[in-house]
């Protein structure tokens, strides 16, 4: 069975995208069988990935509305040793429909559970506010791994996920816990992020990843490529990050042995 991570933050611009497709390929460098699900009408993890969002004749609308099967819409991305269900504008109509269907809020979990012993991990890139699609990735997840800068108003952001969470977890999915709490674009000289990052440290304890993902121009510039970090440039600061996140959720799940690919 696959563990399925939701990398979930209501606040946009604080690395849920780039952690995603970080993770994923990560996660993938280890041997590990990986799906990657973009779940934003932006499509930036399917173009991150290197797949023309423009071009797509299927997406993961089409899974969720159930006019095809998810094995139809996955996409192999052999060069990267993952596979992706990729997102385009289309997603919009997908968030728009859910609503109207009884069952709206499991389509993505019921289309996943068919996929499940393809995949060790499945990492679902959520849009970035507290969507019909966001919730379809909570009831469908084992974990949530929140991205957050650490800067004034993330704690206030962190909060109102957090009673989604609760909610999500009472009333429809008792499985879902806080995966664990990353800290993205950390500048270490930043009195204010230091200040943050310990408030996190203290309030939320070893659920607040060790790994400190730095602003790095190399992170920056890889989605341009339709890279990772690891292929772009795996000298950079930026991609040794993602890879010892991956190595703290292997630890967490099974050991850790890291198996990286020759």
């Amino acid at each position: 069975m696959s563990y399925v991570i939701a990398v979930a933050n209501q606040k946009g611009g604080v690395g849920k995208t780039t952690t995603s497709i970080n993770l994923s390929a990560s996660l993938a460098a280890t041997k590990r069988r990986v799906l990657l699900v973009d779940l934003d009408a932006q499509g930036n993890a399917t173009m991150g990935v290197g797949v023309d969002k423009s071009a797509l004749s299927l997406t993961a609308r089409d899974v969720l509305l159930e006019e095809a099967p998810i094995q139809k819409v996955i996409v192999d991305l052999p060069e990267l040793n993952m596979s992706l269900l990729p997102a385009n504008a289309d997603m919009t109509e997908a968030e728009i429909k859910l609503r109207d269907i009884a069952v709206g809020d499991f389509a993505l979990k019921t289309a996943l559970a068919e996929v499940a012993e393809d995949y060790d991990y499945v990492v679902l890139d959520c849009p970035p506010a507290l969507s019909k699609l966001t919730v379809n990735a909570l009831v469908a997840a084992d974990g949530v791994l929140i991205p957050m800068q650490c800067e004034y108003y993330a704690l206030e952001g962190l909060s109102a996920l957090m009673d989604t969470v609760q909610k999500i977890r009472k009333v429809i999915n008792p499985r879902l816990e806080v995966e664990g709490l990353l800290r993205t674009m950390f500048d270490p000289r930043n009195n204010l992020a230091n200040d943050v990052s310990n408030q996190l440290v203290q309030h939320f304890g070893d659920k607040v990843y060790r790994t400190l993902v730095p602003r790095n121009v190399r992170l920056a510039e890889a989605p341009s490529h339709g890279l990772p970090a690891m292929l772009y440039d795996p000298a950079s600061s930026g991609a040794k990050a993602y890879l010892a996140l991956a190595g703290e959720l292997l630890r967490r799940h099974d050991g850790g042995q890291m198996r990286l690919q020759a």
